[in-house]
């Protein structure tokens, strides 16, 4: 440690004192002077009363040439009773020389203006406490008479000095963004504030055999000082609970001072410390309680000096603090790296999230084109997901990502990042060129995928399609080298599945046929989001009929696009299309507005009591909005809720049912009716079939289509039918397209009826005119 005095003018920061300084420390000047000058008179101050004084909490001085009187009180504070009046040493032995050196020209200097300073001094029985010593201003009738009050502001000073390295600790943790640098920061901070020479923190952690023990995890000290040998045996040592002054400190949970570091036979770093020329230290556990009031001890904090332990040491007070602090930022850090981890991982699957996975491509990207690297990136795509979703449930699709993420990643060769894109859709960064290694890792991916997975007792197979793009042959930014992965997995798709290729190997003329391909999709989807605006989107309505009465019960709206340049998109084109663009709540939206406002135009032309049905998307249902949109809607166009026919697929209500089903509770309170679309395709809503709050089914062409000549498709039609009936629901047989179906139909008891037979799709205008009597 440094020589004191040249500390001595940081009171900001101050230090553990030396030594007690003895009488002949005192200057020559105020001893000679104590010697050689007369005694003031007894009335060099008026003294007030020691009661007085004690409950004022100051006591009064007062020196003229080397002669200091002190009231009771101010010879308390200075630890000088029995010597009120005397030589100016006698009163100020304690007095810490630091100090005492910077006061003793104020008090041989002659009276006049007022001055204060504050002193340290070292009790015999009380220790380090400050006092603040304050000279009055001059009494004319004595201009060689200085005289003044001493208080005790030791509680100010400790207060300023808990609230000062508070302050500047917390600045520290503030800025740490982990534990350990959090922890070197308090340590360097106690040291540098509290004039320490060597910190260290020992964190508890468990040996290869799982026993616990504490090690040295962080230590400081300042550079101008050797501690290596000190600093290296801390490192290298392990001590159990209990071992050592550093074990037992924190199996006891009690903080102790180590008096002599060479020789306390409880010390196990002895020779070290002497190496280093370390005397005394305080070491302390580090303890904070939990929200749920449990304590926690994750570690134990030493701190040690080259002088003898000083009785002027702030640390005891403010390890509580030090504690507090350190348990604050471990929790603060540890909530940081929640939010980190569920920011960047799949809840499912704990694969990348499709945002981390971009912005590790992108950084993966910059990083190649600046040091000239390659890489690929696989795009993977689940086959037959979606049927095993639907026909299993929502668990059984969630146990596959799963179970397929797990098999990607034990697969994913050292350095690979694998993410979860989104669905039953995969990516992995592959790192290298090795176009063979590329190929390889699909051919297990592949494999993987093909496995059956278990479910409940049942194998579920499936497999996966691939595609290879390459950096930077088929592109230099994420988006790029997305598309093209995607590209060669969707033409894999189209020639049958469960295969792998690379974008650009095909044939020759690949790449500029994939290219094409996707400039063509983009250029689409980009159309789309100007459809809206530009009212290129339009509705037919496609009858449907009540075969009891012969009349029009209601309509299905369905939507068409015609591009400026008249082409008509067809719906199983754009609306996949407007799904992947996210915009299918803007359609779903502007199709349930424009179908009110036509069915409002029906009514005006005396078709009154229609129902017009709505086709909904499975993301128009995960918006609670959406019961008061349409409330909204059909108010505005004068129309009742229950003329508004929502219809939905089974496979939309088993992706979520819990949410599904509470809109659609909600709907059908609001009056609004449910129909489910394509009954009996689907393989798992019947036994929910009798909790959906439901108005109509509509059954699925696929079994109106064989009627009349597959006795099987009759039976059908005829269970749902009756099914039907007995629920109380309305049931619509759709795709009847020849009259022999109609005939099976009616046989059957169908009511409702709709398809091309009948009538086909047709704008506003022209069911206006086939169904309406002119004037």
């Amino acid at each position: 440690m440094s020589d004191p005095i040249q500390k001595s003018g940081h009171l900001a920061h101050p230090v553990m004192p030396p030594p007690t300084p003895s009488r002949t420390q005192v200057p020559t000047l105020a001893r000679t002077s104590a010697r050689t000058s007369a005694r003031p008179s007894a009335r060099a101050f008026a003294r007030t009363p020691p009661a007085l004084e004690a409950a004022a909490g100051f006591g009064q001085w007062a020196h003229a040439e080397g002669w200091l009187s002190l009231s009771p009180q101010a010879a308390a504070f200075f630890d000088a009773q029995g010597r009120l009046e005397g030589p100016l040493d006698d009163g100020l032995t304690h007095v810490v020389m630091d100090d005492l050196v910077r006061l003793l020209p104020r008090l041989m200097a002659r009276a006049g203006q007022p001055w204060q300073q504050d002193l340290r001094v070292i009790s015999r029985t009380q220790g380090l406490r400050w006092l603040r010593m304050t000279a009055l201003p001059a009494d004319p009738e004595q201009p060689d008479l200085q005289q003044g009050i001493v208080q005790d502001v030791t509680e100010l000073k400790h207060a300023q000095m808990r609230e000062r390295l508070g302050f500047e600790l917390t600045e520290f943790l503030v800025g740490s963004h982990s534990l350990g640098s959090a922890i070197l920061n308090v340590i360097q901070g106690v040291c540098n504030s509290l004039g320490w020479d060597w910190g260290a923190y020992w964190a508890l952690e468990t040996d290869p055999a799982g026993q616990p023990q504490l090690a040295c995890h962080q230590f400081w000290h300042p550079s101008e000082h050797d501690m290596s040998a000190f600093s290296q045996a801390s490192q290298q040592l392990r001590l159990r609970p209990g071992e050592g002054l550093v074990g037992r400190v924190w199996q006891s949970g009690a903080a102790t001072w180590v008096e002599d570091m060479a020789t306390d036979p409880g010390f196990v770093r002895r020779a070290s410390a002497r190496a280093s020329h370390l005397r005394s230290g305080y070491i302390f556990p580090v303890t904070f309680q939990s929200g749920d009031g449990s304590d926690h001890r994750p570690g134990v904090l030493e701190f040690y000096s080259s002088l003898a332990r000083q009785p002027d040491a702030q640390l005891p007070q403010l390890s509580g603090t030090i504690g507090a602090l350190l348990a604050q930022t471990a929790q603060k850090l540890e909530q940081q790296a929640t939010v980190l981890h569920l920011s960047q991982v799949d809840g499912l699957t704990g694969l990348a999230n499709r945002r981390h996975f971009y912005e590790v491509l992108g950084a993966t990207c910059r990083q190649a084109e600046a040091l000239g690297h390659k890489f690929g990136l696989m795009f993977i795509d689940l086959d037959r997901f979606k049927p095993i979703n639907d026909a299993f449930g929502h668990d059984a699709g969630n146990t596959v990502l799963r179970e397929f993420a797990q098999r990607l990643q034990a697969l994913a060769p050292p350095g690979a990042t694998a993410g979860r894109l989104g669905g039953d859709e995969f990516a992995l960064l592959l790192p290298g060129a090795d176009l063979q290694a590329f190929a390889e890792t699909a051919e297990r991916v592949r494999l993987a995928a093909r496995r059956p997975m278990l479910h409940e007792g049942v194998e579920l197979s499936l497999s996966a399609s691939v595609g290879i793009s390459l950096f930077p042959e088929n592109g230099r930014t994420p988006p790029e080298l997305l598309r093209s992965a995607d590209d060669a997995m969707y033409r894999i798709k189209q020639n049958g599945r469960d295969g792998s290729d690379f974008f650009s190997q095909t044939n020759p003329h690949a790449l500029a046929e994939q290219q094409n391909t996707l400039m063509q999709r983009l250029k689409m989807a980009q159309d789309l989001h100007l459809a809206l605006q530009r009212q290129e989107l339009f509705l037919h309505h496609q009858p449907i009929f009540d075969q009891t009465s012969g009349r029009l019960h209601g309509t299905e709206a369905l939507v068409r696009w015609r591009r400026p340049d008249g082409q008509l998109v067809p719906p199983d084109v754009f609306i996949p299309l407007a799904e992947e663009a996210h915009l299918i709540v803007q359609i779903g939206q502007w199709v349930a507005a424009q179908a009110c406002a036509d069915l409002a135009t029906l009514e005006a032309a005396g078709l009154q009591g229609l129902r017009v049905h709505v086709n909904m998307a499975s993301p128009e249902f995960h918006r609670d909005t959406l019961p008061d949109e349409l409330l909204a809607l059909t108010r505005r166009h004068g129309l009742a809720p229950a003329q508004l026919s929502l219809e939905l697929t089974e496979t939309l209500v088993m992706e979520q049912p819990a949410q599904v089903t509470a809109v659609m509770g909600r709907l059908r309170a609001a009056g609004f009716e449910i129909s489910l679309d394509d009954f009996g395709q689907g393989h798992s809503a019947l036994s929910l079939l009798k909790q959906l709050p439901l108005n109509t089914l509509k059954v699925d062409r696929c079994f109106v289509r064989g009627l009349g000549e597959d006795v099987s498709d009759e039976a059908i039609v005829r269970t749902i039918l009756d099914l039907g009936r007995h629920l109380g629901l309305r049931v619509i047989v759709e795709g009847v397209e020849t009259a022999a179906q109609l005939k099976r139909v009616r046989a059957c008891g169908g009511q409702f009826v709709q398809g091309y037979l009948l009538a086909r799709p047709m704008p506003l205008g022209e069911l206006l005119q086939r169904f309406t009597t002119p004037a």
